[in-house]
């Protein structure tokens, strides 16, 4: 099975999230092909990015500025596949699960593994805006984002007393998703079992020494 990390994007007090997460939840276990575990970054105290070459310290085994950053990095170096669950603020991401993409970027932990998103707002964008921005985070991270998405608009009247959307049509676009994450997660793990190249800025630097 694929270790599937679902990262919940919002940490506020009150949020929304606690109303998609356990349909998520439930549906990517019933599906078959994920060992699922929800990743709450309430449950993560990580420091605001300010990670450099001094802290890291040694690239082949990194040692960050503070224990935290680490456990996360193990934690999310142990996915094959990942979920997240986030609102739209301003166009975008919360600034949490920003912060918590660029804390990864020593370790390269994401590389090479799908992406997708359930997004939702109050309004009736349903969060494809902070989609789009994901993306883009995404590719930076060098994590392989999937393009279909569950869009979910107007959240608080989204889901019934049984906890299951009103609208048939996101029940379809989850189950369409997370076939799309089962294929490609097994995909890249196979490709990833051959052997990956080294990361791009690892061959820049390395292009850089030779010339040199």
């Amino acid at each position: 099975m694929l270790n599937l990390k679902i990262i919940i994007g919002s940490t506020r007090p009150g949020r929304a999230a606690d109303r998609v997460i356990p349909w998520i939840t439930a549906l990517s276990r019933q599906h078959g092909a994920f060992d699922a575990e929800v990743v709450d970054l309430r449950d993560w105290d990580l420091p605001m990015f300010g990670e450099n070459l001094a802290t890291v310290g040694d690239p082949r085994n990194p040692a960050f500025s503070a224990p935290v950053v680490r456990r996360w990095n193990d934690t999310i170096a142990a996915g094959d596949a990942y979920l997240f669950v986030t609102p739209e603020y301003n166009h975008s991401v919360p600034a949490v699960l920003k912060n918590a993409i660029d804390s990864v970027f020593a370790t390269f932990a994401f590389r090479a593994k799908p992406a997708a998103c359930v997004a939702y707002s109050g309004s009736i964008a349903g969060g494809v805006r902070a989609i789009e921005h994901l993306a883009h985070i995404a590719v930076e991270a060098e994590l392989v984002p999937l393009r279909n998405s569950v869009v979910i608009p107007y959240v608080e009247a989204a889901f019934g007393d049984d906890g299951q959307p009103r609208d048939h049509r996101t029940a379809a676009a989850a189950k369409i998703l997370l076939d799309d994450l089962a294929w490609w997660g097994t995909a890249l793990r196979q490709a990833r079992s051959g052997g990956v190249l080294p990361p791009a800025i690892m061959r820049l630097m390395a292009a850089e020494g030779h010339r040199r």
